[in-house]
């Protein structure tokens, strides 16, 4: 009997420390020697419907909130619960990474503002259980649209990341009659100037052909659209300026840029001072499309770990899908455009999460050894733009 025991014990030790992959993950995490070495990995925020709606890591995909969460789990195509991670750092909220059994796609949420963004980050890039020197990182979050550029429920990829708050801000009320926005670039005296204090996270430039390659793929989707979206998107073709967002057609890919704020913002005077200074700090070619919250902070964290060889910057993909306007349709007020409107974008934003993402996913593992396993030169400039 005692043999027995001990003989148990000795395989369940032996086991536990080999890290076998058999042992399901769910139950029990691997043990603390393991490194998980993903291709992907998915980032993820948190945001609940209310704000919305009225009344082998391979591949890491970056998650800001709950639903744009939750959208990957149950899924047929893999098990992204099948290993769960306890990583010091992370959010309270959202302790784990979350991956498949064979580690190749991981999945991390991050919460939502830049200071949660950036900590979360932070912490996955310099955990101990993971190797993510060859791993792709996938932002998957939804974010406000532009419909000078794009309509609601479309999926967007950025180039530029432009961090559109961090400048000197006055009231409206309190403006010269020859500003046109209450915000003023650091160190300049009026809104159309250069500014004179970088603080060196104003602006990021991810890989372009990447991205190219990513909206390739989610090329390949089916999109989602709803008879609410529809009927809401018509009323900007009632300004010619507003033909992608009244968009006839529907919901598409395309290839614009993000501005990242702590500053929830909608309305067009906002959205037109942020629109221009992305051109500002661009030099005239970035192209201001969507609105999200974390990006630049994901990015800034991405940008130090990279520094420490610890991640490979060119490898990450900014994915955004279109869940509300910027701004509302002519005749409609700024505060019923973002509190009352039934817009019907919040869900089919959310699903086009995954039905674009798992396309770029599954291209990147189906192109691993051809493509993807050497990583994709970049022809532009990778990182902190030199604007």
């Amino acid at each position: 009997m005692r043999a027995t025991s001990a003989f148990l014990f000795a395989a369940g030790w032996f086991l536990q420390s080999a890290c076998a992959a058999l042992i399901p993950a769910t139950v029990e995490e691997r043990s603390l020697e393991c490194v998980v070495k993903p291709k992907i990995f998915i980032i993820s925020m948190l945001k609940s419907e209310a704000s919305n709606k009225p009344n082998r890591l391979l591949t890491i995909v970056l998650w800001q909130f709950d639903p744009e969460a939750t959208v990957w789990w149950g899924i047929d195509e893999f098990d992204i619960l099948a290993m769960n991670i306890t990583v010091p750092g992370f959010s309270p909220l959202f302790p784990e990474a979350h991956c498949t059994a064979d580690g190749e796609i991981c999945q991390i949420v991050i919460g939502e503002s830049e200071i949660n963004a950036a900590t979360s980050i932070m912490a996955l890039a310099y955990s101990s259980r993971f190797d993510l020197t060859s791993t792709y990182f996938l932002v998957a979050g939804i974010a406000g649209v532009n419909p000078e550029v794009a309509t609601i429920c479309s999926v967007t990829f950025a180039r530029y990341a432009v961090q559109v708050a961090l400048q000197y801000e006055f009231s409206q009320l309190e403006i010269p009659s020859n500003f046109s926005t209450g915000y003023v670039p650091l160190g300049a005296t009026t809104p159309d100037e250069y500014p004179e204090n970088i603080y060196g996270t104003e602006v990021f430039e991810v890989n372009q052909n990447l991205q190219k390659i990513a909206a390739g793929f989610a090329r390949k989707a089916t999109l989602n659209d709803s008879d609410d979206a529809i009927l809401y998107r018509a009323n900007y073709a009632a300004n010619e300026a507003y033909a992608a967002g009244a968009a006839p057609s529907g919901p598409s890919v395309v290839e614009c840029d993000t501005a990242t704020s702590d500053v929830y913002f909608s309305g067009t005077q906002l959205s037109e001072a942020f629109s221009n200074y992305t051109t500002l700090m661009t030099n005239g070619t970035g192209n201001y499309c969507t609105t999200a919250q974390e990006d630049n902070a994901t990015l800034e964290a991405f940008m130090r770990a990279a520094v420490n060889k610890l991640v490979d910057f060119s490898r990450i993909i900014i994915m955004r899908t279109a869940s509300d306007f910027d701004r509302p349709y002519p005749g409609e007020a700024a505060t019923t455009n973002l509190f009352w409107a039934e817009q019907g974008a919040f869900e089919p934003a959310i699903q086009n999460i995954y039905l674009a993402g798992i396309k770029v996913v599954e291209g990147i593992l189906d192109n691993w050894n051809s493509t993807f396993a050497g990583g994709v030169n970049a022809s532009n400039y990778i990182g902190k733009s030199p604007y």
